[in-house]
């Protein structure tokens, strides 16, 4: 993936390293929680190897950092556990700066005035 001049005159050697396969594909599935993907679309959706982000899925697995049902994965819910790999850190600081960070202000401004249906009326 190439980078603007600008970002690489700017940019510490530190930040510039390439993220390994597993941190991408962890970064992808944190940006995108509330979601689960197959292996090709995260694959497509970053730019990587199918075979590789199948890899990096399996040994998040093992470290029990994603969720697998049928051919689907998911980032775990376990915050716990995110915290404490440090590569999740690394990912979720790298995506912020590219991406920006969430506004919570944002999302509110576009909020419904009204519930969802589905959701109930918890007062």
């Amino acid at each position: 993936m190439s980078i603007d001049r600008d970002t690489f005159e700017k940019t510490s050697e530190d930040e510039l390293e390439e993220l390994s396969v597993p941190d991408q594909v962890l970064g992808f599935l944190a940006a995108n929680d509330d979601r689960a993907f197959k292996a090709a679309e995260i694959a497509s959706q970053i730019g990587l190897d199918e075979g590789a982000v199948s890899t990096a899925l399996s040994r998040l697995k093992d470290r029990d950092l994603v969720e697998h049902k049928a051919t689907y994965w998911a980032i775990t819910d376990d915050t716990e556990r995110l915290d404490g790999y440090s590569g999740y850190e690394r990912a979720t600081a790298l995506f912020n700066q590219r991406l920006d960070t969430e506004n919570k202000e944002s999302w509110r401004e576009h909020a419904p005035s009204e519930p969802h249906p589905n959701v109930e009326d918890e007062q």
